[in-house]
């Protein structure tokens, strides 16, 4: 990770930016912090994240007493240089308080649930296959998960056809469910499927 600390306005805030803390797979806003020179820098030099505590009045690295590390994946600076987000993978929870957020209770809203399964199911394909069905699957190789896709797939089909609402939705979460674990088994992840989404809408060349 690179930043250049030079192009950073720590003056405006006294000596400090703000530091957005977002989870890099559920986008989810994990915490507010902030940082000054020093904790950006060991931030970027140790890849976990460093603030510095208004409270305590000096850096602090989260997880030195808890365990609870934030592992970062980037950091981006504003367009005015002022503030930053820091888009990490956390190990355990960000919240003093024992919740995976400091913004209320709710675990990973709306399309963020796609990232929060996509890191379960890594989880789970580690498991013992006999106490798993995840693992059972994924041991089962992509063959066997894209056959549940395409079963999933008709059975979706059908309750759009045929179902009420409530068995559509069920139907349709058992083949988002079967698709992520297909692109697991196939070494991919569902950004792999938004970065095509991202090409096809982008305007096409004028051929004229």
């Amino acid at each position: 990770m690179t930043v250049d600390l030079s192009q950073i306005d720590f003056a405006k805030g006294n000596g400090l930016i703000p530091a957005v803390v977002q989870d890099a797979d559920t986008l989810q806003v994990l915490t507010l912090a902030y940082m000054d020179k020093a904790a950006l820098r060991e931030t970027l030099d140790s890849g976990q994240a460093t603030f510095f505590s208004r409270s305590r009045g000096g850096r602090w690295r989260k997880g030195e007493t808890s365990g609870d590390f934030l592992n970062v994946v980037s950091v981006t600076p504003d367009c005015d240089g002022d503030a930053v987000v820091v888009k990490v993978r956390p190990v355990g929870n960000a919240c003093h308080l024992n919740r995976i957020s400091c913004f209320g209770e709710e675990d990973a809203p709306g399309l963020g649930r796609i990232g929060r399964l996509e890191r379960t199911i890594h989880v789970r394909a580690k498991a013992d296959p006999n106490d798993s069905w995840t693992a059972r699957l994924i041991a089962q190789g992509p063959k066997r998960a894209a056959q549940k896709v395409g079963e999933e797939g008709v059975e979706t089909a059908l309750a759009g056809a045929a179902g009420d609402n409530a068995e559509l939705a069920s139907e349709a979460a058992d083949l988002i469910y079967h698709l992520l674990v297909l692109l697991h088994a196939r070494d991919m992840v569902f950004q792999d499927v938004l970065d095509v989404l991202t090409r096809r809408a982008e305007p096409a060349e004028d051929q004229g």
